[in-house]
């Protein structure tokens, strides 16, 4: 295979999305996004996305070889960002509560307890014309710290885990 430096991706720009389980997910990378909603700026780190498939060795009585490796335990895939806009959409889903909005605030419950529940969830990564969406369901299992700071955006740590399969379309990957 020649190298191609033209196939090298940055992740220059994307979007996070969330909706309801009964949303359908996208069938392709281009598709429209009806039912979910876009959670806002991402912090400079982006998203960080973790597969994880405990294995564990089989070795054999015989010179102690590794003889195979199994999958040990449940697999799953996790997902960490920090969102950076405060808005009435990232706020409900950061905190797994509902937002009262008047004239003049909103208003909410901070219980750390809540997840909000399952949902369907789209990262979109961009990179000039190229597009990698991924799509699962899963759920908010972690909220990290909320810090307040002069000169700095407050930030929701925030971390999803998948329960279902990911799947990824990825235009760089079309048929050339």
């Amino acid at each position: 295979m020649a190298l191609d430096a033209t196939k090298v991706r940055v992740a220059v720009a994307g979007e996070w999305l969330v909706g309801p389980t009964t949303a359908t997910p996208p069938a392709t990378a281009a598709a429209v996004t009806t039912g979910y909603t876009g959670l806002g700026y991402i912090s400079e780190d982006g998203v960080e996305r973790t597969p994880d498939a405990p294995k564990k060795d089989i070795p054999a009585w015989q010179n102690g070889a590794v003889v195979r490796i199994v999958t040990d335990g449940a697999a799953k895939t996790t997902y960490k960002f920090t969102l950076i806009e405060t808005n009435k959409d990232t706020i409900e889903f950061a905190f797994g509560t509902t937002v009262t909005q008047t004239a003049t605030e909103g208003t909410y419950s901070a219980d750390p307890t809540a997840t909000g529940g399952r949902k369907s969830h789209i990262l979109d990564v961009i990179d000039g014309a190229e597009l990698r969406r991924e799509t699962f369901e899963g759920e908010l299992t972690s909220l990290g710290a909320t810090k307040f700071a002069g000169g700095e955006p407050v930030a929701y740590e925030v971390e999803i885990t998948a329960y279902t399969v990911p799947v990824v379309h990825d235009t760089a990957l079309k048929t050339p």
